[in-house]
């Protein structure tokens, strides 16, 4: 289930536009949109370190977060963020107005548990990951944080799908048609190298009859 939400302590954005939101950045804020449900959209302005920090942290897109403004709490989710070309810090974000009958089409990350006592890795292998996010639609206050998955018994070779973990309720996935592939756990390439080279080798009787015969004309000339 989801984590305990994020909260933002935001302040009403007066000016809008290219000019009202440079003021904004000029002032250690990040200006930001609320959008969606019964009320209008509103221009906010989110503190600069409080964005960095859940930027950073993977907790601002697509994860709960609640945004304090005028003594009211309001229930969101990032939808967009906007990050300067050069810098890729943030510099807009737009945030969608939720609550417990809303769902969304959310990317949940994918996290791989007892890595250090698969089987598959201690010989060797290399854990190949397919698909580092998963695309589920699910109630907006109940977005799972990651979808866990356990390597404990993977061998070499074997392969993770997306039913080797179990969706909470009441969220689904937008492919619904195959059990598709998460990650697998690839034979490290040097164990590859040699099951190819012993494949080419030829032992001696299956020299084929033919290169045999033609060897005894050869010496009956």
């Amino acid at each position: 289930m989801s984590s305990e939400a994020t909260v933002f302590a935001c302040e009403p954005r007066k000016r809008s536009g290219t000019g009202g939101s440079r003021a904004v950045r000029r002032d250690g804020w990040v200006p930001a949109v609320i959008y969606g449900g019964k009320d209008e959209p509103m221009n906010i302005k989110m503190k600069y370190n409080e964005v960095l920090k859940a930027y950073n942290n993977g907790r601002l897109i697509d994860v709960l977060s609640i945004v304090e403004l005028e003594g009211k709490k309001h229930q969101v989710i990032g939808r967009d963020i906007q990050v300067d070309v050069v810098k890729d810090l943030p510099i807009h974000v737009d945030l969608m107005r939720v609550d417990a009958r809303t769902k969304v089409t959310v990317n949940v990350p994918v996290r791989f548990l007892n890595e250090e006592t698969c089987p598959g890795l201690k010989a060797g292998g290399v854990l190949n990951v397919v698909r580092h996010e998963v695309e589920v639609v699910a109630p907006a206050t109940e977005i799972p944080e990651a979808f866990e998955f356990d390597l404990a018994s993977k061998e070499l070779s074997d392969t993770i799908k997306i039913s080797d973990t179990t969706l909470p309720k009441g969220v689904e996935l937008t492919i619904t048609d195959r059990d598709f592939t998460i990650a697998t756990i690839a034979a490290p390439s040097g164990l590859k190298s040699q099951e190819a080279d012993e494949e080419d080798e030829v032992a001696p009787d299956e020299v084929p009859a033919t290169e045999v015969k033609d060897d005894a004309d050869g010496d009956a000339e």
